[in-house]
């Protein structure tokens, strides 16, 4: 027979375990909660499109507004920059003057890596938080962008101030887009 306080002290181990899990779900709703209750978001991001054959990089300032609706701009490489556009629900536009953007579709047509921001945020916003974790200083939370068999799963990284820093598109196991996030606010 186990003595009753190794009994107990198993308790408090498990129920500390438990309690750091729900933390950090916590912390993911609680990012998800403000960013429904904002009137906008912006931040600048770096895109780097891994298509297997080809390495991709470009810059990104984004604006997400109430409805979710994204708007962008492309700030980088020169020669592409100024590319701008919007995306909603319903679909997306590109604007240009000199320079168009022509990148092949990714995740069986699901992705292109223009339209990556607006799924980081569509899945921080409405995706299904599937799992949460620390990793060093940083909030690891694992997000499907669907309960669909085809879902893409996300990977975000949260700062201790529960900024985004980073995230990673997977399709089919395989890493196809990173983002890492600056410059992050809500209003």
């Amino acid at each position: 027979m186990k003595k009753p306080g190794v009994l107990l002290l198993s308790f408090v181990l498990l129920l500390t375990g438990c309690s750091g899990k729900k933390d950090e779900i916590e912390r993911g709703m609680e990012l998800r909660a403000k960013l429904l209750r904002a009137n906008s978001c912006a931040f600048d991001t770096t895109v780097t499109a891994d298509y297997g054959t080809a390495i991709y990089e470009f810059g990104m300032a984004c604006q997400v507004s109430e409805r979710g609706d994204f708007l962008f701009s492309v700030t980088a490489p020169e020669t592409i920059s100024g590319v701008t556009g919007k995306i909603t629900r319903e679909g997306g536009k590109l604007t240009f003057t000199d320079a168009a953007l022509q990148f092949d579709t990714m995740a069986e047509g699901q992705v292109t890596p223009v339209s990556a921001p607006w799924l980081f945020m569509k899945a921080l916003r409405d995706g299904y938080l599937t799992a949460a974790g620390m990793e060093g200083d940083l909030l690891r939370l694992t997000i499907d962008d669907s309960y669909e068999d085809d879902a893409l799963h996300l990977d975000i990284w949260l700062d201790r101030e529960n900024t985004p820093t980073r995230c990673e598109i997977l399709y089919d196991g395989k890493r196809i887009v990173t983002l890492t996030v600056e410059n992050f606010t809500i209003v």
